[in-house]
């Protein structure tokens, strides 16, 4: 009898709201044709042997975790990948507890077929496919163990777009139609370095103004004119409004004032600020100038983008 079991979960983009959506701001975020694969088979011992293969198939983290160790934690004085994953199985455990009630242990391989260091969601699709196995809440599960707003647990179970909402605390997802016709004009390019969420929101929390909500609102307005945008023009104008509302924000130069100050189009972080993907908009194709500045990962909207 196969005990194999298979989950899947997709990656994400955040196209409108970084950082505000910590605060109830509407965003618009984007799943992507890349994800994370998670594969439980069953094992003699009371312990988890856990291997993960980056999309190249090489190993990028390997070890055996006891049931003793999920269930009853050591606070760890260093973070490592180690502790981070028998934190999130622990927050499981507690949502739960049968899946550590046998004698069988379980041999776990996951497998990304994006590059770990793209921050396309390696944690997000990990707590997704984990609360698929387990049947617990995805986004409980990302609040007790690694938090933020939860747009990517919302990317990592929808095959189309979606607005991602909090409110009072409770994730709002709606399904969205975003189609542009002038999907040829969208680029995203990957800026050669991994950002940490956890950081930058920190740094986000620190800078945080009071007139946050004046802030929320523009940009709820800017994500109800992204997602129905009619032209390029539109939305090149949009994002220009964006990059500059969360520039003030975040007392940081825009990405395109910063590094493609003669790139002709439009430029918009994605995320984490000063890594990860920029969303480009051109009316020509911006390969060459993206990689005669060194940036080599150029990637279509057809390409990158669940739809």
């Amino acid at each position: 009898m196969d005990t194999k079991k298979t989950f899947y979960s997709n990656g994400k983009l955040l196209i409108t709201a970084e950082y505000l959506v910590l605060d109830g701001a509407k965003a618009l975020a984007l799943p992507t044709k890349f994800g994370q694969n998670l594969i439980i088979e069953e094992s003699k011992n009371a312990e988890i042997n856990w291997k993960s293969f980056d999309a190249d198939g090489s190993t990028w983290f390997e070890d055996s975790i006891t049931f003793s160790e999920i269930k009853n934690p050591v606070s760890a004085k260093e973070e490592s990948v180690k502790t981070t994953l028998i934190k999130i199985l622990h927050e499981a455990y507690l949502l739960n507890p049968d899946f550590l009630n046998q004698e069988k242990g379980f041999q776990i391989t996951t497998e990304l077929t994006f590059p770990k260091k793209w921050g396309l969601g390696t944690s997000s699709t990990l707590i997704n496919n984990i609360a698929q196995w387990l049947n617990i809440d995805a986004f409980e599960l990302l609040n007790k163990s690694f938090g933020g707003s939860g747009y990517d647990i919302a990317c990592a179970q929808n095959n189309t777009p979606v607005l991602y909402q909090l409110k009072h605390g409770k994730a709002k997802v709606e399904p969205v139609q975003f189609y542009p016709n002038f999907t040829e004009n969208i680029y995203f390019v990957y800026l050669n370095k991994k950002q940490s969420s956890k950081t930058a929101i920190a740094n986000y929390q620190k800078n945080k103004t009071t007139d946050i909500e004046k802030y929320i609102s523009k940009t709820d307005k800017i994500t109800h004119e992204i997602l129905h945008a009619k032209n390029c023009t539109i939305m090149a104008a949009a994002i220009a409004r964006h990059e500059t509302i969360m520039s003030t924000i975040l007392e940081t130069a825009a990405v395109k004032e910063n590094l493609f100050s003669d790139f002709i189009g439009e430029i918009k972080s994605l995320g984490a600020w000063g890594g990860d993907f920029i969303m480009v908009i051109s009316d020509v194709n911006p390969v060459t100038y993206f990689k005669s500045k060194g940036y080599k990962t150029i990637i279509s909207y057809q390409d990158m983008i669940l739809k």
